[in-house]
């Protein structure tokens, strides 16, 4: 697969180009036309979020570093951000699910929740060891569900600003010399 096109500014930057004036004004010119001109904005939802928050706060401000904060990715990267915190909220319970099976083993096996006392009989404790590691497995799914969904986006916002520099003409649009020849005469 080739490589994208260089932007204006990094040519700019590296200041040795093959390219002619023409080429660089008229790709210029196109780099412009892909963005709205407006500024990326955070939705509510995600302001309310402090892990979220944090995300697009973080994010913006490399997409601002590289001068893509721009209003068309706003959807996507709220939720990129939403989806990071959902995340992470899901990691929480399921280490606390984790830290309950290990207390509840440790008891049952220093013989605080023995049968005699009124505890917990084996099958029950079994049952009990069963459940929790069944609802850590469930929001395993779920998290690797949400990984997924938010490497789908990492991987459509990298592919759609190399597919906007793609997009751009690497050649100057040349006139026909044919319809030329025509204009002169009518």
């Amino acid at each position: 697969m080739a490589r994208p096109s260089k932007s204006v500014a990094v040519l700019a930057a590296e200041k040795q180009s093959h390219r002619t004036k023409a080429e660089l004004k008229q790709r210029e010119a196109a780099e412009k036309e892909l963005a709205s001109g407006k500024r990326l904005k955070e939705r509510a939802e995600v302001k309310a979020d402090p892990v979220a928050h944090k995300e697009y706060l973080r994010v913006s401000g490399l997409l601002a570093k590289i001068k893509k904060n721009d209003a068309l990715y706003e959807r996507i990267i709220n939720d990129y951000c939403k989806l990071q915190a959902e995340s992470a909220d899901m990691e929480n319970i399921k280490a606390e699910f984790r830290a309950s099976r290990e207390q509840l083993e440790k008891e049952y096996r220093s013989g605080m929740l023995s049968d005699e006392d009124g505890g917990l009989k084996p099958s029950s404790y079994y049952r009990l060891m069963a459940s929790m590691q069944a609802n850590i497995l469930a929001l395993d799914k779920q998290i690797q569900a949400k990984r997924k969904m938010m490497m789908d986006i990492e991987r459509e916002c990298a592919m759609t600003i190399s597919a906007a520099q793609r997009s751009i003409p690497k050649q100057p649009t040349k006139a026909n010399p044919l319809a030329e020849l025509l204009k002169g005469d009518v």
